[in-house]
């Protein structure tokens, strides 16, 4: 007999079936598909960096039950996670509120430093005999301002000259860098011989830390921002606003929207978030300010918070992801003799397929 012509009876139904088959197994799936998007984007980096790690004649299995071992199974490693995560949260939160407007705010390592020296000259101002509590509010104080106001210049650029805060913000990370420099090196220097560093923050101006580990208080200053941003940006009046401007600046001007004082106002209050990201930093971890300072805190915020789509309560996460391989690194280093850079070809990798194939694809219109 011959096989059913496409027209004939029957054919259709079985094609019908098929598609019906098809979408009720998308209905199933569609409730779980992000997170399956993101376990096979974070699979897709580790097989890749699994090759890389065997053709440098490393065992990948043995390398990852290292990097977990040495990473998750220690308290010291624990706490440094935090440690370094809590810099981070600031940081990208400084990123997510310009991003709700429809900014691009690159400084968060100028905006950082800037708050870090802004932290330590207030102590130098006030001194050792100062009340711990007033040193730690001026500190506070000193290095949210100067980061808003540190943002606020990239704002001003924008509103009044035209330039974009993605470039003057990136650019001003230099000049951010060369002012702590200077300090440093000139009036602020303790020691003409060595290093250059400024006089180390007296003890009883250094955050305090939990009991009986190494994880300062500024934590729960990050966690308590994270909650107060995701409500500003998502229960408010100005985080509405902030929303229509960035959709639409045109439109919100049309509505009677003061567009330059919500640029201006959310650039600010992330230079004020990622000041305060550098006082924790200067108060919590270094105790002093010396050419390295931050290693980069700025610009692996920027990239957490892209990780996290902008959204306050996952770039907890995302600063976690951060943090611990940073501390992996170290594994990766000591124990598998693998140079310290494999971390950021990790990272890269994570990245790349997180943002690449994880994004909601919007169907093409007919």
């Amino acid at each position: 007999m011959s096989a059913a012509a496409p027209g004939a009876p029957g054919a259709p139904d079985a094609t019908d079936a098929v598609e019906a088959g098809l979408a009720s197994l998308r209905a199933r799936l569609a409730p779980v598909a992000p997170a399956l998007r993101w376990i096979g984007a974070l699979l897709g980096a580790f097989i890749i960096f699994s090759i890389l790690l065997a053709m440098k004649g490393a065992d990948p299995v043995a390398t990852y039950q290292g990097m977990f071992a040495s990473t998750f199974q220690r308290q010291r490693s624990l706490e440094e996670i935090v440690v370094q995560m809590t810099p981070l949260i600031l940081g990208a939160l400084a990123v997510a509120v310009p991003a709700r407007a429809g900014l691009t705010n690159v400084g968060g390592e100028g905006q950082i430093i800037i708050g870090a020296v802004a932290a330590c000259g207030a102590f130098l101002l006030l001194g050792d005999d100062a009340a711990p509590g007033l040193l730690l509010v001026a500190m506070l104080l000193a290095a949210a301002v100067a980061g808003a106001l540190w943002a606020g210049i990239a704002a001003a650029m924008r509103l009044v000259t035209g330039v974009n805060e993605a470039i003057s913000t990136l650019l001003l990370n230099f000049v951010a860098l060369d002012v702590l420099l200077f300090l440093i090196y000139q009036p602020w220097r303790e020691n003409p011989v060595g290093q250059p560093t400024t006089r180390e923050l007296a003890d009883p101006a250094k955050l305090s830390v939990l009991s009986g580990t190494r994880i300062n208080i500024g934590i729960i200053v990050a966690l308590v921002a994270v909650v107060v941003v995701a409500y500003l940006l998502n229960r408010t009046r100005w985080g509405f606003r902030i929303s229509v401007a960035g959709g639409n600046a045109e439109a919100a001007r049309r509505a009677g929207l003061k567009v330059w004082v919500l640029v201006l106002s959310a650039l600010m209050i992330g230079g004020a978030l990622a000041g305060l990201a550098g006082m924790i930093q200067f108060a919590g971890v270094e105790y002093k300010l010396r050419p390295g300072f931050g290693a980069q805190l700025g610009y692996t915020a920027f990239l957490a918070c892209w990780l996290a789509r902008h959204r306050p309560a996952f770039i907890v996460v995302a600063a976690f992801v951060f943090a611990s391989l940073s501390v992996a690194g170290d594994s990766l280093q000591l124990d598998s003799g693998l140079p310290a850079a494999s971390v950021n070809v990790l990272t890269a990798l994570i990245l790349v397929a997180v943002l690449g194939f994880t994004a909601t694809r919007k169907k093409a219109s007919a």
